[in-house]
């Protein structure tokens, strides 16, 4: 049976490039996201749909979803992948770059879940995955706006996935941690020891192990995660006068 069109916003490089190019490699046609003209070359080698959209407007769900009506691309897996990495203090940053991360992280991909989701319920088929953070449970200095607003991404997702398993269509969260994209600006070597040790994943394992998770029907995955899990728990069971004595010692 011949499979339906997978979207993935964001795919331009990094993690979104490699859920483009495995769901391309499960056989699915695929229409890929970015609001960069790079998405063009990813276009070309994976024989794609590329759409050069910005998706940090609160527009932008709808225009993408009328898009693929009018191109008569049924969706049957969406992949909310568009955001930015970020730490810093809240009132640091501009009122633009805050209303930017507020709405690609959580309106545009709730409004993409809300309007495919209708779809997929109706045809009792279809794949959702959102991806969050495992910062979304680290209330902490610097990462309030990024923290935050995975964590609206974390429960809503989780809530969805309840709403519509009853009708066939699976529902997924991939928190990762660190993955070897660039994006940290950490320095080689220890990316080397961080990738050895299993801190940090490749976007080729982290990607493999979302969608295993999303086909699966899981509900969520983190990735990687024995690390990940251990240090959510310990800074869950700091206190807020800790947190406050590192932000005086200025170790973060």
């Amino acid at each position: 049976m011949e499979k339906g069109f997978a979207l993935v916003t964001g795919a331009s490089s990094g993690m979104g490039v490699e859920f483009a190019r495995q769901l391309a490699q499960r056989g699915y046609k695929l229409l890929i996201v970015s609001n960069e003209e790079a998405i063009n070359d990813v276009a070309k080698e994976l024989n794609a749909t590329p759409l050069v959209m910005d998706l940090g407007r609160q527009g932008a769900a709808r225009e993408l979803y009328e898009y693929t009506q009018r191109e008569k691309m049924e969706i049957e897996v969406l992949v909310n992948n568009a955001g930015v990495y970020h730490d810093r203090d809240i009132l640091d940053d501009s009122e633009a770059f805050t209303g930017l991360i507020m709405n690609l992280h959580m309106y545009t991909p709730a409004m993409l879940c809300y309007l495919f989701g209708k779809d997929m319920r109706e045809r009792r088929k279809g794949y959702i995955l959102n991806v969050c953070s495992v910062t979304d449970k680290m209330a902490a200095q610097r990462l309030g706006t990024y923290g935050g607003t995975k964590a609206f991404l974390s429960h809503f997702t989780r809530a969805l996935h309840i709403e519509l398993c009853k009708y066939g269509v699976h529902v997924t969260n991939v928190s990762p941690g660190a993955v070897d994209t660039g994006l940290y600006n950490i320095k080689p070597w220890l990316t080397k020891i961080g990738l050895c040790l299993g801190i940090i994943v490749s976007p080729k394992t982290l990607v493999r192990r979302a969608l295993r998770a999303l086909f699966w029907g899981c509900s969520k995955t983190i990735v990687p995660a024995v690390f990940w899990r251990v240090l959510c728990f310990i800074i869950l069971l700091l206190p807020t006068c800790v947190l406050r004595l590192i932000r005086r010692l200025g170790w973060f």
